[in-house]
């Protein structure tokens, strides 16, 4: 009854865990809440284990390979073809535990932590240009709402903007309890 190959569905809170033998047989189905998973798997024997490369997928495989166990992360889109039945979380457990013997499957290789670093810095200053965007792109809009037309760019907004406020001939509605051209400043 030894595990030798282990499918982890992660999550927030608990996480199902399928395990197998060497012939393939169901050893083991099991949930653990997060507070237990490194402790379970610290008691039990090396072994495979294969995980779907999603949120915080990378931190629990550098934390199960400094257990000893071989980790291997595989997209979403290539463990869904093993899913047998419904979806839930033992199925999705029991899916990733197969798809990982497979000798055709394509893994993701596991990042450390200075390549996550530097990936969240990425993805949260794309998310501020983004927002930046979206902001110069909405008082373009309103602007043109009263016959001003800004053109695209944020260096035109930059520029432009404060000049148009200032500009007396310019008429811009003033609301009673906001100053439309208080808004466009903010």
């Amino acid at each position: 009854m030894k595990v030798t190959t282990v499918g982890i569905d992660l999550a927030k809170n608990v996480f199902q865990v399928h395990g197998v033998d060497q012939h393939g047989k169901t050893v083991l189905r099991k949930q653990i809440k997060r507070a237990q998973v490194a402790i379970f798997f610290a008691n039990l024997p090396t072994c495979l284990i294969g995980m779907e490369a999603c949120g915080s997928a990378h931190f629990w495989a550098r934390k199960l390979h400094g257990l000893g166990h071989e980790v291997k992360l595989m997209a979403p889109q290539f463990v869904k073809p093993y899913v047998k039945t419904n979806k839930n979380d033992a199925t999705d457990a029991e899916a990733i535990c197969e798809a990982v013997t497979r000798p055709n499957m394509r893994f993701v290789p596991i990042k450390n932590v200075d390549q996550q670093t530097v990936l969240a810095l990425h993805r949260a200053r794309q998310g501020f240009v983004k927002a930046r965007t979206a902001q110069s792109d909405q008082i373009r809009g309103l602007l043109a709402e009263f016959g001003i037309v800004v053109p695209q760019g944020l260096a035109n907004v930059s520029a432009k903007v404060p000049d148009l406020i200032e500009d007396a001939t310019i008429e811009l509605p003033m609301p009673s309890d906001c100053s439309f051209n208080a808004c466009l400043i903010i």
